[in-house]
């Protein structure tokens, strides 16, 4: 027998909000976190802005005991750390200190690298013959699997613990992967999400790429610009999201609250072959992603009220909204509604599965659909295919019913997940 699954927690770490007090706010009235960067502007980043949260010392001290602050350096561990006790703690779970783990409960949270910064420490004292100096957390700080291990550790969590990584995939596949677990009972419960470093160092590879951005950096709130007509390139974010995904047996019977249903979505690869590449996605592969996501669920396409896109303000945009509409056989007069969060918090890499999910989850619970700002010119190949009336300029508050979100990443990788209003 499959069960049921549900959501119960949410923690979200963003550039324009910490916590899901600000970030609802943020996202409810297009309050941009994108702001410029002086570290990108001294190494000479044709992309001189970004978005990067912010976080006191006050706040990490809330999170982290004074030892482990100690020779820390991981934005990325650090940022999943808050969202994903934000949202234990949100779903009205317990982190005290128990004598045996948790066995029912477990993690799935992925990240594309760890500890950036502590790597860069690590290799100049390794350089400098100072690698006595390098501290016991160095390598706990920089293995694909730090936040996950941290993350049991804080919780006592003993089902799987997993760090996933499949570039900008990675939020919305660690939320499918854990909602199989539940749904085949393996599990009651899984903290599922995705973090990202913030700085130089993980921006620089996309920047000499020339994917990002760099006709504002001295507007920075105007610089990411999905589904736009002169949109030139995405903004680099960072951040974490965290959803507590649970049987919906656990949680009537814990009296939780419930955020949304997952009805189900699919995983899938263009196998960079057609026109999929190592950088480019395989139309034929989304589409078929998007369909199998449809009939996992066990919906129709047109009951699908409104799309989280994946939409990064690149050339892929119009042929992101050419595939909605294919998969979803919609066209101009029914498409539904469609918005993308990188418009205020900027493409957060890995993380942006997770923080996208977050944002797409608490439309759903509040009723409500967030604008898509920076879209006042509407690219022309994309205003073909929907009524410009779907891409909204201001919030709207209304009820939705169902809602799909996706994500693709580098390396030809897809993730579509059906959310449903409980």
């Amino acid at each position: 027998m499959h069960k049921r699954v549900v959501i119960t927690g949410l923690g979200v770490v963003a550039p324009n909000g910490v916590g899901l007090t600000a970030f609802t706010e943020a996202i409810k009235n297009g309050i941009s976190g994108i702001k410029h960067d002086p570290d990108l502007e001294r190494l000479q980043f044709s992309c001189q802005i970004s978005g990067k949260p912010e976080i006191s010392d006050e706040l990490i001290a809330r999170y982290m005991t004074d030892l482990e602050r100690k020779n820390f350096n991981s934005s990325g561990i650090l940022y999943g750390i808050i969202a994903g006790m934000d949202a234990w703690q949100d779903a009205g779970l317990s982190t005290a200190a128990a004598e045996e783990p948790d066995w029912d409960s477990g993690t799935i949270f992925g990240t594309g690298t760890s500890g950036i910064e502590k790597f860069r420490e690590a290799i100049y004292k390794v350089d400098e013959l100072q690698v006595r100096k390098l501290g016991s957390s160095a390598v706990i700080q920089t293995m694909t699997s730090g936040i996950s291990a941290y993350l049991a550790g804080k919780i006592g969590l003993g089902n799987q613990v997993t760090s996933n990584s499949s570039a900008c995939t990675t939020g919305t596949e660690s939320i499918l992967m854990a909602y199989e677990r539940v749904k085949s009972g393996q599990a009651t419960r899984m903290l599922a999400g995705s973090t990202s470093d913030s700085g130089p160092y993980i921006w620089g590879g996309f920047d000499a790429m020339k994917v990002c951005t760099y006709k504002h950096n001295t507007e920075p709130e105007k610089g990411s610009r999905p589904m736009s007509a002169t949109a030139s390139g995405f903004v680099p974010g960072s951040g974490a999201g965290a959803l507590v995904v649970e049987s919906l047996e656990s949680a009537i019977n814990r009296k939780a609250n419930i955020y949304a249903e997952i009805l189900g979505g699919h995983i899938n690869s263009g196998g960079q072959r057609g026109t999929g590449s190592m950088t480019a996605p395989n139309h034929m592969a989304v589409q078929r992603c998007i369909r199998a996501a449809v009939e996992n669920a066990g919906i129709t396409p047109d009951q699908i009220d409104a799309i989280n896109g994946h939409l990064t303000a690149t050339t892929k945009d119009a042929l992101e909204i050419q595939n909605w509409a294919t998969a979803l056989n919609r066209n101009q007069t029914n498409f539904p509604y469609i918005n993308s969060l990188k418009a205020i918090v900027g493409h957060c890499l890995s993380a942006a599965g997770s923080i996208e999910c977050v944002a797409s989850v608490l439309q759903l619970k509040h009723g409500f659909i967030f604008p898509s700002i920076n879209c006042e010119d509407l690219h022309p190949e994309i205003s073909e295919l929907l009524n410009k009336n779907k891409i909204l300029k201001q919030i709207i508050y209304q009820n939705i019913d169902i809602l799909a979100k996706a994500s693709f990443g580098f390396g030809d990788v897809n993730a579509c997940i059906i959310f449903k209003k409980y």
